[in-house]
């Protein structure tokens, strides 16, 4: 279980490191006009992340969950690409991306990147790691509520997403 542990502190530790780039990234967009959407989901969704990664380590310790080989290295590899999938958009986005919805007005929709895959591809990310990294340990029941309440959250979530940059984004001459 240790090795686990391990892992959720190193997701954690990524989590902050995101909040660092998305706080530098949010003063830059405010500087150029950005306008934030969605408050009132944030503090829901932050919530919603902090339990999957307390979830997995309770689940885990608690209802002594082993690590089933055949289940747990298939989903620490989709951990992995859900990770490299997530800094991928970062990078792609550069200063625009942000775990807010703050939208700088007139500035063209990325499309490039995995952008010009999936309109919003770090959504693929959040899922694949929501399911996969409870189930490295076999927390299924932490997979489930994690997938189960994130469902109606990430809708709400695009919805706000595509209104704003519906909003804000240039209209074609």
């Amino acid at each position: 279980m240790l090795p686990y542990t391990l892992l959720i502190v190193l997701v954690a530790a990524e989590r902050l490191a995101e909040l660092v780039v998305a706080r530098r990234n949010a003063a830059w967009s405010r500087a150029r006009g950005g306008v934030e959407y969605g408050r009132g989901h944030y503090p829901v969704m932050v919530l919603l992340h902090t339990g999957l990664l307390a979830g997995c380590l309770a689940e885990v310790h608690l209802a002594h969950r082993p690590f089933l080989p055949a289940l747990g290295w298939p989903m620490l590899t989709l951990v992995l690409a859900a990770q490299a999938l997530r800094w991928w958009c970062i990078r792609t986005l550069g200063p625009r991306w942000n775990t807010r919805v703050i939208v700088v007005p007139d500035l063209p929709l990325v499309t490039v990147g995995p952008y010009r895959l999936l309109s919003h591809p770090n959504y693929l990310a959040v899922i694949l790691e929501g399911a996969a990294l409870p189930l490295v340990h076999s927390a299924w029941l932490t997979a489930t509520a994690f997938t189960l309440l994130d469902l109606p959250l990430l809708a709400a979530r695009l919805r706000c997403e595509n209104a704003a940059l519906t909003r804000c984004a240039p209209v074609p001459a």
